[in-house]
């Protein structure tokens, strides 16, 4: 049986100095680990209108392509994700997180910075093997992180700590943007943006080898008092070893919900990072640098929005205002429906209404933010030892629908300056959000479930 915690039990943490807790350390390590990889992920949205146009760069010297397939290059990152996900939660179930990571953010910075040199060598298809390789490596990264909070994160604190650690995703997008617009118009050009990102992704691996831990009882420098606390929130004071019941994982509608929500999310979040800036380039006339800046403009939103709705969402759940399963229907719904209506409205503002449009994409990013205290923190909800196991399978599953909605658009929008073609994307993907929503309303929950604590040597009826 769950041991049952009272709400002093678990409002007992914050008398906690935070400032001196080992898990921010964590926390913040995990942030910069996101941050980097969709730096790293979304450069190539940026950098091949400015591989594409001879006009961003005065650099004569900057090589300049005419490829027709640039939506299958944004897209095969995903062939490689796919691949990895769940073998990634089995391995770090087994083996342990830190040194994967390791070894995949390796992989990752180094085709990063190879992408310049395949694209002169091989053409678009060197920079979809990089791309590949790439997304092999980040394969390994969402459930890595979540079997990571899983061993981390106190419930009390689930919203706000899961939040924080995949904000850092929102953040890289913040920055990523802007800067890789101002080298590519720069004498520097679109290679260096390559070289820049793939460097820091080097000196992420390097500080993690010293102050990353797989879990609380792992660490050589955390207190006691800090350790016990999490590790008996979590039920995790023993060493047992908790066997995956696949079957019952699969036949659990609750996880079928976070698969329609996990779809929803991946395929929205492609249209937004991967087409935007194609979008405001073709249809608004924006260069690449207000471009970048205003693709860019979003994500702020986001990622300011996503720490106030995560306090929100934690203080209704704490105060016992709300259930935990409510929440977390409440706050992803604000993430898809508020989306879902933007870009319906997107779809039909004509060229002359340029900046409606960026207020609306703004508008869209914000309440996306949501989303982080909703689906993507209610994996550890059901199952905090089987948290990575569950975002695998999830993440995995639906990844292959931000292949298709990249094939999507390369197959409906035959012409870039086409407003029509582009309503026909945006209207498709609203009614992605809003379908995937309802599942989620009615099949989604918040309680630890019965299969969580299966050991090796027990069954549940």
């Amino acid at each position: 049986m769950e041991k049952v915690r009272t709400k002093n039990q678990e409002s007992s943490l914050p008398s906690l100095r935070p400032y001196l807790n080992r898990r921010y350390v964590q926390m913040f390590l995990y942030f910069l680990l996101m941050m980097y990889s969709y730096c790293v992920r979304s450069v190539l949205s940026v950098a091949i209108v400015a591989m594409n146009d001879n006009s961003t760069t005065t650099n004569t010297n900057i090589p300049i392509y005419h490829w027709k397939d640039q939506s299958i290059v944004l897209s095969s990152f995903f062939w490689g994700y796919i691949i990895c996900q769940i073998p990634a939660a089995y391995f770090g179930k087994l083996y342990g997180i830190k040194w994967i990571l390791v070894g995949t953010t390796i992989l990752d910075s180094i085709s990063c910075i190879l992408i310049p040199t395949f694209a002169e060598i091989f053409g678009s298809k060197g920079v979809m093997l990089c791309r590949f390789w790439q997304g092999l490596a980040q394969g390994f990264l969402v459930p890595s992180i979540h079997t990571l909070l899983g061993h981390w994160a106190p419930p009390c604190e689930r919203s706000r700590i899961g939040t924080f650690a995949y904000a850092g995703s929102i953040f890289g997008n913040i920055i990523c943007m802007p800067i890789t617009g101002l080298i590519c118009s720069s004498w520097l050009g679109w290679p260096f943006s390559f070289y820049i990102w793939g460097t820091f992704g080097l000196s992420w691996t390097f500080i993690w080898v010293f102050l990353g831990f797989d879990r609380p009882r792992t660490h050589n420098n955390i207190s006691q008092k800090e350790k016990e606390y999490i590790e008996s929130s979590l039920d995790q004071c023993d060493e047992t070893h908790h066997k995956i019941p696949w079957f019952d994982i699969f036949k659990s509608l609750p996880v079928w919900a976070l698969l329609m929500a996990n779809l929803g999310v991946n395929w929205g979040s492609s249209i937004l990072l991967t087409q935007t800036p194609t979008y405001l380039n073709k249809i608004h006339k924006f260069d690449i640098k207000s471009n970048a800046i205003l693709s860019a403009a979003p994500y702020l939103a986001m990622w300011v929005l996503s720490f106030f709705f995560s306090s929100i969402c934690d203080y209704l759940t704490n105060k016992s205002c709300i259930s935990r399963g409510t929440s977390r229907k409440i706050f992803h719904s604000i993430g898809t429906l508020g989306p879902a209506l933007g870009l319906i409205i997107i779809g039909f503002i004509t060229n002359y209404q340029s900046y409606h449009s960026v207020a609306l994409l703004i508008f869209v990013g914000g309440t996306i933010g949501a989303g982080f205290c909703g689906f993507q923190v209610n994996h550890i909800d059901l199952s905090p030892n089987h948290s990575g196991i569950l975002m695998a399978i999830t993440n995995g599953c639906t990844s292959i629908f931000s292949v298709l909605s990249s094939l999507t658009v390369q197959f409906v929008i035959t012409d870039q300056e086409n407003q029509n073609q582009w309503k026909i994307i945006f209207l498709l993907t609203a009614a992605v959000y809003i379908l995937t929503d309802i599942f989620f309303i009615i099949f989604a929950s918040g309680e630890v479930q019965p299969w969580n604590n299966i050991s090796e040597d027990t069954q549940i009826e």
